[in-house]
């Protein structure tokens, strides 16, 4: 095939879509092309695995180091287990494109897409999703697209399609968004607080740039695209009738049952009898039905009860109406020696959030392609198998506990203080002790929790909740806070998090083939009023963040000196520095603009690793009370180095406030001494007087005496 290409502008860019001339043995590839962004996406449709029963599409994203010019980080210098950034774009690249597939369709498909030229100004990630898209639409494979993704920013107040780094810097909202020709089908959302108003108008603006995408595909797939030659199965009606005839009304009773747990066993118990009946693994002659086909018929059926039921009753399996939420218990403060934790629990999903409190050096740094950057804010989310009753093999993350981290983590960035104003590094980890849907909502709520019990100044308190949604011909209804089994048969799980203000995060996952426009503003507003409901119970537990934080936390303390001074600061071989550190027990982090981080667990440490850094970056200030340390002892009086390289006297006569004989019998060399500055002469000579130090301490303790008897 000879090489050809399309290509259409999008956001001010030319989009180019090539392909023939690359990986020529896979079943489709494309080369797109997106200003100085290029994605290299292929498609590999095969042959089906023996006895499989699902639809097993593998997605793939990596980012070249060469694509930047750059060199792998660590070790041995070349790519090795994709990123958390990698990870979550291959979510985005599978989440619009399996419902896609027709049902019954269980070959494999394997998509990978490769950044082979990394754009400075813009993010690959969407480039990617429309590369693997295209190259699959013209793999020849049963996709019902193609589809389209495009990035939506809001820079003033006026909305960007696929806006750059620096404008993302300024936008209030990042929305990815996903779809076809008939509509909407993936969101990812991260926003500063918006309105449900803007993220429907982004929606619809960025659907536009969507439809242009997907008619590029479209005109490729026209000109060059495979035909397809899978023909779905025949269904097995006589199977399915009898299973309907042994199945149906023992599994409407089975799916009634309010408990999960409780339903869960009834279910199972009528999957094996009825496995047992139609296909009995110790039957002498090969049954009638394969076991798995007689699985999907009762899967099948389960599908078609639950969402009967919830359509004819308008009751949920667990009781309530679409509108009601599950009852919510909130606690915080439960670990000792944790910096700040929370248990929170909606039904029967629970999650354990812990807040720990660090130092700049205990930041992230993110090397990828992109320019290096550092994360103050870290959250991470963890599924283990109890917490839905299985026991399977425990591994590390995978792609779906990164993606529920992410999520959270996006959706609570907003309500973060300003580095200025709380310096401290922070990170989230939501232990998920129970599950029963939307745990990652809950995850939201517990790190709001968990951040206020650790005296985080956000600020406003997070909550999140998902919508869901069942339909048929004639009717819709829309399931508020859905448990497992209604994201798992249902249309959608619609997740929105946000304040009493407004949207921080959004996911949409569908499992029909488009969310219906006219739908989103019903859609936002049921979520804002669940949302508002929630908000309540937690700060009914705790009402606003702590005053102080944890003792066990470090504490930290900022001080702008002189750029000129570090030098003198960090002294020869940092032998300045290194004294301080051992003197107080602080750690010390200076940046080139003369900002001075001090970090100490001891309080007090850290007010003396202030006051020495303060005395050699910003000078003695005359009437300042230092902590020093008697250098040297003369017959007139006392040195007294206040920080490494600075010193004053204290004479004989402000050593005490009675007659002093000897200054020995007051001091000797290496005793610590609180002394005052009374006077720097013209000649920056410091002046100390110990009696004034001492003075002063009385008062303030005489004061605080009396405070504390009139409150008594």
């Amino acid at each position: 095939m000879e090489s050809m290409h399309v290509e259409t502008e999008i956001g001010g860019r030319t989009l180019r879509l090539e392909t023939g001339k690359i990986a020529r043995q896979a079943d489709g590839a494309v080369m797109a092309f997106y200003g100085d962004c290029v994605v290299l996406g292929t498609a590999v449709w095969a042959e089906p695995r023996p006895g499989i029963d699902f639809f097993p599409l593998t997605v793939d994203y990596r980012e070249k180091a060469y694509a930047a010019g750059k060199f792998p980080g660590g070790f041995f210098k070349r790519e090795g287990r994709p990123t958390g950034k990698e990870i979550l774009t291959m979510r985005m690249i599978d989440r619009p494109i399996r419902p896609l597939f027709p049902e019954g369709f269980m070959d494999e498909i394997q998509i990978q897409t490769f950044v082979l030229a990394a754009d400075p100004e813009i993010d690959s990630d969407v480039v990617a999703i429309v590369a693997g898209a295209a190259a699959l639409s013209i793999s020849g494979a049963p996709f019902e697209g193609p589809i389209g993704a495009v990035r939506v920013g809001c820079v003033d107040g006026k909305l960007v399609l696929n806006p750059t780094y620096d404008q993302l810097e300024e936008s209030t909202l990042d929305m990815i968004l996903a779809g076809h020709k008939d509509g909407v089908n993936m969101i990812e959302v991260g926003a500063q607080e918006v309105s449900e108003k803007l993220v429907a108008e982004a929606i619809a603006f960025g659907f536009e740039g969507v439809g242009k995408i997907v008619a590029l595909i479209e005109q490729l797939r026209d000109k060059v695209g495979k035909e397809c030659t899978w023909t779905p199965p025949e269904p097995n009606v006589e199977l399915k009738n009898l299973v309907r005839q042994k199945a149906y009304e023992p599994m409407v009773q089975a799916r009634q049952i309010a408990g999960k747990h409780e339903r869960k066993t009834a279910v199972k118990e009528l999957y094996d009898r009825v496995l047992d009946e139609l296909s009995p693994l110790d039957a002498q002659e090969p049954p009638a039905y394969e076991r798995s086909a007689v699985a999907a018929a009762l899967h099948a059926l389960e599908e078609e009860v639950v969402r009967e039921l919830i359509l004819k009753t308008g009751k949920r399996a667990d009781g309530r109406s679409g509108e009601d939420l599950r009852e919510i218990h909130c606690d915080v403060g439960l670990l000792p020696r944790t910096h700040g934790s929370a248990l929170f629990t909606r039904g029967e999903t629970q999650a354990i959030v812990v807040t720990t409190l660090g130092t700049a050096r205990d930041e992230q740094i993110i090397d990828g392609i992109a320019e290096e950057y550092s994360k103050k804010f870290m959250l991470h989310y963890n599924f283990p198998p109890f917490c839905v009753g299985e026991a399977r093999r425990i591994m590390g993350p995978g792609r779906r506990e990164i993606g529920h981290g992410a999520l959270a983590e996006r959706s609570l960035t907003a309500v973060l203080p300003p580095v200025d104003r709380f310096p401290y590094t922070i990170r989230l980890v939501s232990e998920i002790t129970e599950s029963n849907g939307s745990s990652s909502m809950a995850t939201v709520c517990g790190g709001t929790l968990a951040l206020m019990d650790a005296g985080v100044p956000i600020s406003q308190p997070v909550a999140g909740i998902s919508i869901g949604s069942v339909h048929n011909a004639d009717k819709r209804i829309l399931l508020t806070d859905i448990i497992g089994e209604e994201d798992h048969f249902g249309d959608m799980d619609f997740k929105v998090a946000g304040t009493q203000r407004g949207i921080t995060g959004v996911q949409l996952d569908l499992k029909e083939r488009t969310l219906a426009m006219d739908l989103l503003p019903q859609i936002l507003e049921r979520a804002r009023v669940a949302r508002v409901e929630i908000l309540r119970t937690m700060l009914a537990t705790l009402p606003k963040p702590r005053k102080e934080i944890s003792r066990h936390a470090p504490r930290i303390l900022t001080i702008k000196i002189d750029p000129e001074k570090i030098g003198m600061l960090i002294g020869p071989g940092g032998k300045g520095i290194r004294k301080i550190e051992a003197e107080t027990g602080a750690s010390i982090d200076i940046d080139d603009d003369g900002t001075v981080t001090i970090a100490s667990v001891d309080a007090a440490g850290a007010e003396k690793a202030y006051q020495m850094v303060e005395t050699i970056g910003v000078g003695v200030k005359v009437g300042a009370v230092y902590t020093g340390r008697v250098a040297s002892v003369k017959d007139f009086g006392a040195f007294v180095e206040l920080v490494p390289g600075q010193d004053g006297l204290c004479h004989i006569s402000e050593l005490s406030d009675g007659y002093v004989k000897s200054v020995s019998d007051i001091c000797k060399v290496g005793d610590p001494m609180r002394v005052k500055v009374i006077l720097i002469d013209d000649q920056g000579r410091v002046k100390l007087s110990r009696r004034a130090a001492l003075a002063e301490e009385e008062a303030a303790e005489e004061e605080a005496a009396e405070q504390g008897a009139d409150s008594a």
